[in-house]
């Protein structure tokens, strides 16, 4: 199967979850889960749930993972919306249609978000799945420090101090390594506790997610420059126009796109110490490094 037939698989999957997955809320308000399910589906990558499905299967699992891809899924897009607010980014645009806040409120925006973030725990922690109070504890723990003040809530803070600032390299891979990295290790290591991963496969997933969610920045803010708005789905030149600080504003354009390569080669390394079927994280790799959106 070639991996733009893996990806449409995974998608309906990651769909299908997150279907199953508002239905298990009980959701009381009929605008709040209208608003939730219009954040949830307006085109994501599912990037979040492939990792999950793509780590379980490169340590031979092969189960349901439906509730973990939900989770990863739903902290990501809860992201997005309050990401995409006024007082953060304020974005009108998100994959081509009008975020959340502008399809209904502002208001609405916050709360959809809040629902997706806290229901994104209660899908782990009670929703059907194949797992043990012990799992479910492990996937817990993870999703909350990658979520978390220690995760991607931290990397939105350094982000937000950033603007308009001077950086070195440093400072901008440590705020993708929580912003961007810290969900995509979540998502990995959500996968993994499917199994008894053993310290050697954990840690070279680990070392797979950086090097992947470090490459996803880098190609996302040479897109940035490259791009168009149509094909992006969001406003081509929003960083620049932003004064936000970028690998190619640190590194060049030719540099950047040499440290995108070098991430990627690093990421093919790290799945050769893994005995499953990696062709999902191998593909994935490949398709971030190549994508144009």
């Amino acid at each position: 199967m070639n991996f733009s037939d893996q990806l449409s698989s995974i998608q309906q999957q990651a769909d299908d979850a997150l279907k199953s997955a508002l239905t298990f809320l009980k959701i009381s308000d009929q605008k709040l889960a209208d608003a939730m399910e219009y954040s949830l589906f307006n085109g994501g990558k599912r990037v979040r749930p492939l990792l999950v499905r793509g780590a379980a299967e490169a340590l031979g699992y092969q189960g349901d993972v439906s509730a973990a891809m939900a989770a990863v899924e739903m902290i990501h897009s809860y992201s997005l919306v309050h990401d995409d607010l006024p007082a953060m980014d304020d974005d009108d645009l998100r994959r081509g249609k009008p975020t959340c806040h502008i399809a209904f409120d502002e208001a609405t925006a916050i709360l959809a978000g809040d629902a997706l973030l806290t229901g994104a725990f209660e899908v782990l922690a009670e929703k059907d799945a194949d797992l043990s109070s012990q799992q479910r504890l492990a996937m817990i723990n993870e999703l909350s420090k990658g979520a978390g003040a220690s995760g991607m809530v931290a990397g939105q803070a350094i982000d937000l101090a950033a603007v308009g600032k001077q950086v070195d390299l440093d400072y901008l891979e440590n705020m993708h390594l929580h912003k961007t990295g810290a969900l995509i290790r979540s998502s990995v290591l959500l996968g993994a506790y499917f199994v008894d991963a053993s310290a050697e496969q954990l840690a070279a997933l680990q070392a797979y997610s950086r090097a992947v969610g470090l490459a996803f920045q880098v190609q996302d803010d040479i897109l940035d420059i490259e791009g168009d708005t149509a094909t992006l789905g969001k406003q081509q030149g929003a960083d620049i126009a932003l004064n936000k600080p970028t690998y190619p504003a640190l590194l060049g354009l030719d540099g950047a796109k040499q440290k995108m390569h070098e991430l990627h080669q690093l990421a093919l390394q790290q799945l050769e110490q893994l005995s499953g079927d990696t062709s999902l994280l191998k593909n994935l790799a490949d398709y971030i490094v190549a994508r144009d959106h």
